[in-house]
């Protein structure tokens, strides 16, 4: 028997898109100093937008109002994947973390389509 979701807590969605947050803020903390400002703090935005959007989207009455911060969420998970790219290009994370990274987010992207679709 499936549990009930009572809150966005529960969501995997929203489970996925806090651990991708906290893998980018970790990693983001060996970026170089001048990119504190730049980079680093656009990255850290993005992926906070994510799991802010499914929590905000959540508690809205109206499915229409959850759908539209769910597609902003996914314009997240884009600009999470150019970023990406970008600190691979320059040397600021390992194939490891580009690798990982791209996957979870890209899984994540899936997720969010598929809630989209049932609701």
């Amino acid at each position: 028997m499936s549990e009930k979701i009572r809150n966005f807590k529960d969501l995997d969605i929203w489970k996925l898109a806090k651990e991708i947050v906290l893998d980018i803020y970790k990693e983001t903390n060996n970026f170089p100093k001048t990119e504190v400002f730049a980079l680093s703090s656009q990255i850290r935005r993005a992926s906070i937008s994510i799991p802010s959007n499914i929590a905000e989207g959540f508690n809205r009455y109206y499915n229409k109002e959850y759908k539209q911060f769910l597609y902003i969420s996914l314009g997240s998970c884009a600009e999470i994947e150019t970023q990406i790219e970008i600190c691979y290009e320059l040397k600021y994370i390992s194939f490891n973390f580009y690798d990982m990274i791209l996957e979870k987010t890209d899984h994540l992207s899936g997720m969010i389509r598929n809630l989209i679709k049932k609701l």
